[in-house]
């Protein structure tokens, strides 16, 4: 049984990893949490065995770090990204566009990307759509062995990320790594967002 000052010490060592995780991210454009505190734990000098703090505790001081230090740039960088969302989903509309990602949830960093969930017949159809509209795109890999392909876009100098699924997808509620279920918006939902900011 672990004594008072272990579980205190380990309470701080998971606070501080949260903390320098949620500056990785805001600072560096980090954008996946479990990268972001491996980092935190190997800048900190701490042992790859170390309790990690889990994902709610990193968003939370993602939150707070961004609302102390960035929160004029913070706020301009959410209307920018929920602009090009807007416009791109617009355009994608016949593929069930939906926002997910750092870009909704409003904690994108500096370097931040726009993921967009799209549900096809077939990738090649979204792939047919973009050249006909003359949008240049690249195959990149897919992070979910349910997505069927990823093509990433640069629209403004923004990274734009469509995740391709099949159409029959569209009523999974996919889940995040610690097991919460992700969370999207469809258009309507942007554009609320973009009109309340």
């Amino acid at each position: 049984m672990s004594s008072r000052p272990d579980r205190q010490r380990s309470a701080q060592q998971r606070s501080r990893i949260a903390g320098l995780a949620a500056r990785l991210i805001a600072e560096d454009g980090l954008s996946d949490l479990l990268l972001a505190k491996r980092k935190a734990v190997r800048t900190l000098g701490l042992p790859e065995s170390v309790a990690m703090p889990d994902d709610r505790a990193v968003e939370a001081e993602l939150r707070t770090y961004q609302r102390l230090f960035q929160h004029e740039e913070q706020q301009a960088r959410n209307v920018r990204l929920l602009r090009v969302a807007a416009r791109i989903m617009q355009t994608l509309q016949r593929f069930n566009p939906y926002l997910s990602g750092r870009a909704l949830d409003g904690t994108a960093g500096r370097h931040a990307e726009i993921d967009l969930q799209l549900f096809a017949d077939s990738a090649k159809d979204v792939e047919i759509f973009l050249l006909n509209e003359r949008l240049v795109f690249r195959h990149s890999r897919p992070r979910s062995e349910r997505a069927e392909a990823v093509l990433t876009l640069v629209v403004d100098d923004v990274v734009v990320n469509l995740v391709i699924y099949p159409r029959d997808d569209e009523r999974v509620s996919f889940k995040t790594r610690d097991g919460r279920v992700k969370e999207r918006a469809r258009l309507e939902v942007v554009l609320r967002l973009l009109a309340a900011s």
